[in-house]
């Protein structure tokens, strides 16, 4: 079985669209991105050892983005 993180995202979308029951799902978008967003943002601060510099660089975002991101999430 495939343990990239695409098909780790798709078999979480099977459970979440089981799981709805023919209900309809809407702002699928801002949910998985918050969902992948955070623990993203936490294992990157946690390996650049809070250094936003580097997990701006690391991340292609610039500082300020990063800072609001996690503002946004209660990092900050």
């Amino acid at each position: 079985q495939e343990s990239t993180l695409r098909s780790q995202v798709e078999r979480s979308l099977q459970r979440y669209f089981k799981q709805l029951d023919n209900e309809p799902a809407t702002d699928l978008h801002r949910l998985v991105m918050s969902e992948v967003e955070a623990p993203l943002l936490e294992a990157v601060m946690r390996y650049t050892g809070n250094n936003q510099s580097k997990a701006s660089i690391m991340l292609g975002l610039n500082r300020g983005t990063l800072r609001t991101k996690l503002k946004l999430y209660g990092m900050l």
